[in-house]
C-alpha cells in the first residue's frame, strides 16, 4: 500500500517547481491534491503535467492571503475529495533589494506572499482537520534566510516573513497537539526553481544559480526533487512523534556557512 494512499493534501503554490514536485510524489503514493496558486495558467499546466484526466488533482486559483480566500481553498478540497490530510505552505515571492530602498510595496509583497497564506491557509486547514477528529500534518517550505542573514541577498521583507512562517511552526505545533496536527518546516538554501525568473531573465537566473554553487559545502545549489523527500517525511506517520522543528534542507549551508575574512587593522601612526 502507498504511503498516502487515500489522503488528501493541499500545496499552496502549487503550481511551481517546489510545489508541482511534492504534488507529484504525493500522487505517486496515492494521495490526491489540491493545487493553489495565483496564476491559473500556471496551475494549468501543472495539472496537465501531473495528472491530465484530473482524476486526483484539483485546482484552486486565487490569492490566499485572506482568510475569506483561505476557508475557499480548504472547501475546495472538501467538496472534491471529502477530507483534508495534508497542508504544505510553499508560497513565495523571493526579490532582492537594499534595506534603504525597499518600500511599503515590497513588505505588503513578502507578507501577502508569505506570512498572510501560512497564517490563514493553516488556519483553514487546521479547522477541517480538528473537526474530522484524526489529526493531520502541516508542512511549511521556510528559509535560511529566516534563519541568517545572508549578505549577498539583501531581503529584509522576505527574511522577516519567512521569520514569522518558521514562528508559526512552533506556536502552532503546540497549540494544534492536543488535536494531533504536527506543524514543522524545511528551511532551503538557494534551490533551482522558477521564483528566480519573477525578477531576472531565464539566463541570468541560470547564471546566478550557477556562481552560488561553491556557497554550499556540497558543492552545488539545490533542485526541487532535494526538498521533496524531507517534505513527505514530515507529512508522513514516519514523522508521527515530530512537531514543531525545522529541517535544514541547504546542502550543509546552515552546518558551516563561511564568513567573510575580518578586515585587517592597520597599523597605529607612530
Amino acid at each position: 500500500m502507498s504511503e498516502f494512499e487515500g489522503q488528501v493534501a493541499v500545496i499552496t503554490g502549487g503550481g511551481g517547481g517546489i510545489g508541482k514536485a511534492t504534488a507529484a510524489r504525493l500522487l505517486d503514493e496515492g494521495a490526491s491534491v489540491v493545487l493553489s496558486g495565483r496564476r491559473q495558467e500556471v496551475l494549468d499546466a501543472a495539472r496537465q503535467r501531473l495528472d491530465p484526466r484530473g482524476h486526483r488533482v484539483e485546482l484552486a486559483g486565487g490569492d490566499v492571503s485572506s482568510a475569506a480566500a483561505a476557508e475557499r481553498l480548504v472547501a475546495v478540497a472538501l467538496e472534491r475529495f471529502g477530507r483534508l490530510d495534508v497542508l504544505v505552505n510553499s508560497t513565495g515571492i523571493f526579490r532582492p533589494v537594499p534595506f534603504l530602498e525597499q518600500t511599503e510595496a515590497h513588505l505588503e509583497e513578502a507578507l501577502d506572499s508569505i506570512l498572510r497564506p501560512t497564517f490563514y491557509t493553516s488556519q483553514a486547514a487546521a479547522r477541517a482537520m480538528v473537526d474530522r477528529g484524526e489529526g493531520g500534518a502541516i508542512v511549511n517550505v521556510g528559509s535560511m534566510w529566516a534563519i541568517d542573514a545572508i549578505t549577498a541577498t539583501p531581503t529584509s521583507a522576505y527574511s522577516a516573513a519567512q521569520a514569522g512562517r518558521h514562528s508559526l511552526t512552533k506556536n502552532l505545533a503546540i497549540e494544534l497537539a492536543p488535536h494531533a496536527i504536527r506543524v514543522n518546516t524545511v528551511g532551503l538554501a538557494f534551490v533551482e526553481t522558477p521564483a528566480y525568473e519573477r525578477f531576472m531573465t531565464p539566463e541570468e537566473a541560470r547564471e546566478v544559480l550557477d556562481s552560488v554553487n561553491a556557497f554550499h559545502p556540497l558543492g552545488r545549489h539545490g533542485q526541487p526533487q532535494d526538498v521533496v523527500e524531507a517534505i513527505l517525511f514530515y507529512a508522513s506517520e514516519r514523522a508521527r512523534w515530530i512537531t514543531g522543528t525545522t529541517m535544514p534542507i541547504d546542502g550543509g549551508v546552515l552546518a558551516a556557512r563561511n564568513a567573510p575574512p575580518a578586515p585587517v587593522a592597520e597599523p597605529a601612526a607612530a
